[in-house]
């Protein structure tokens, strides 16, 4: 099988290996087990590659390695040499610039490489028997134009992003999602969306993606958060008791009350020193924020929940792995608040790390405002955390309306509500746990698997 991907990830080589953002090069190595030929058209960076990244595997792959280089970038802004083509074995990377609209200079050198676009989309749609297109993007938008042409070539079309019907989104998106859904203009095509919703084209298959193999299926303890809230405020009482007769402040009393404070009462570190119980560890809250740092994952609203829990007496600790341009504010925040032993930044960092982490946490916090299939959901769930999440694409669909987890609004107090209402409710914390456990490992890297081959031989898939 001749295997076209048109996709917007950025694409990196070293030395006989072409690398891309790992969890989507994961994925494609499932695809690439079934095909003979891959051709991928894509941006490539000049950029070294980093831990988040990883290679492309063909089936049988050798060591076969070509490069030829251009005398001038394709990439225009940086003015940089890369590859005019990457060839490794029986994978070959075409490169393509990428591009925005976002602005009027960049919509006039968007212009200009369109066409260019266009073309090199065109003739690899042309030599596929099999083409891949990866939504949504300026490059998805491109090939889902392109791929009407060749109505009688097989598809597949994997839209990442949220396809909510009711969601806002921006115009590129909506265009693209209007073609996938039209069976005149997108024929012999099979659109794998995350979630399901109601009155879909026929071409529009409700899929999912996984992380985790049936053999990495283990039982793990659940955390237990009977009697945790009277632990807690024993503890706060003991803090009280060391020192009684140096504070005397309304701040110590309202802890000591479980009363709810705000941030401007939280005591500082000059006023008072903090104090744990021996078994204080053992009766720790712990949280865990996975994902990048950015405005779209509102990782702040994780780090401040957890300080106001911090404020009304609870002994927590928040996790986050990841990294990013809101990285700044959070060191900011958590100075300022004085929280560097109840927030720990960890940055981009293993699996195998965040799935240990998983396994110790209690909640995930992970409030963000758009997604596809949140894979930090379903692997939370997986390793039996329990997520706490917002209202976007089909995390509805994946915690069952609330029954595998909380769905919350953007605000502070609501996520605070939601885990002492857990911790109140030890039965409840229990079942949604299970039944979150068992709902994520229907879906397994095997069972992904088998269903990309069902895809490509036209078998019937999962719905």
């Amino acid at each position: 099988m001749k295997f076209a991907i048109i996709t917007h990830a950025e694409h990196k080589i070293k030395g006989e290996n072409i690398f891309a953002y790992e969890p989507y090069v994961r994925e494609m190595n499932l695809w690439l087990k079934y095909v003979d030929d891959v051709q991928i058209v894509a941006p490539v960076s000049v950029e070294k590659v980093t831990s988040i990244d990883c290679k492309y595997q063909l089936r049988h792959s050798k060591t076969k390695h070509h490069l030829t280089f251009d005398t001038e970038s394709h990439d225009l802004e940086k003015r940089k040499q890369i590859p005019s083509q990457a060839e490794n074995d029986k994978i070959k990377l075409i490169p393509i610039p990428s591009f925005n609209i976002t602005s009027l200079k960049n919509g006039i050198t968007a212009i200009l490489k369109i066409p260019k676009i266009l073309v090199v989309i065109y003739k690899t749609m042309r030599w596929a028997s099999h083409i891949h297109l990866r939504c949504p993007g300026n490059i998805g938008l491109l090939g889902s134009i392109v791929q009407i042409v060749f109505p009688s070539k097989p598809k597949t079309i994997k839209y990442a992003g949220n396809w909510d019907p009711k969601s806002r989104q921006p115009l590129s998106y909506r265009i693209q999602k209007w073609i996938l859904s039209n069976t005149f203009l997108t024929r012999n095509a099979k659109v794998l969306v995350y979630g399901k919703w109601p009155n879909q084209s026929e071409n529009i298959i409700p899929f999912f993606t996984a992380s985790y193999s049936e053999q990495e299926i283990k039982e793990v303890e659940v955390r237990n958060s009977k009697g945790l809230k009277s632990k807690m405020l024993k503890q706060v009482q003991h803090y009280n008791n060391i020192n009684i007769n140096e504070r005397h402040s309304e701040q110590c009393k309202d802890i000591l009350l479980n009363k709810q404070i705000t941030s401007s009462l939280t005591p500082r570190n000059d006023e008072i020193k903090h104090h744990s119980t021996p078994d204080a560890e053992s009766h720790k809250l712990n949280f865990l924020f996975v994902g990048g740092l950015t405005p779209g994952k509102q990782p702040l609203l994780s780090v401040q929940s957890v300080h106001k829990l911090k404020g009304k007496g609870y002994n927590v600790q928040l996790d986050i792995y990841g990294d990013g341009i809101e990285r700044v504010t959070l060191e900011n925040y958590i100075h300022t608040h004085s929280l560097k032993k109840e927030v720990i930044l960890h940055g981009n960092t293993s699996k195998d790390r965040v799935k240990e982490a998983y396994k110790k946490a209690h909640f995930l916090v992970f409030i963000s405002k758009s997604e596809g299939w949140p894979k930090v959901v379903a692997e939370a769930m997986f390793w039996g955390c329990l997520p706490i999440s917002s209202h976007v694409s089909c995390i509805p669909y994946m915690l069952d309306d609330g029954n595998r987890g909380a769905i919350v609004n953007p605000s502070i107090n609501e996520i605070v509500s939601v885990v002492e209402n857990y911790i109140n409710n030890d039965k409840k914390y229990q079942l949604q746990v299970e039944k979150a456990k068992n709902w994520s490992r229907q879906f397994t890297l095997e069972k992904f698997e088998e269903e990309i081959g069902n895809l490509l031989k036209n078998k019937q898939v999962l719905k």
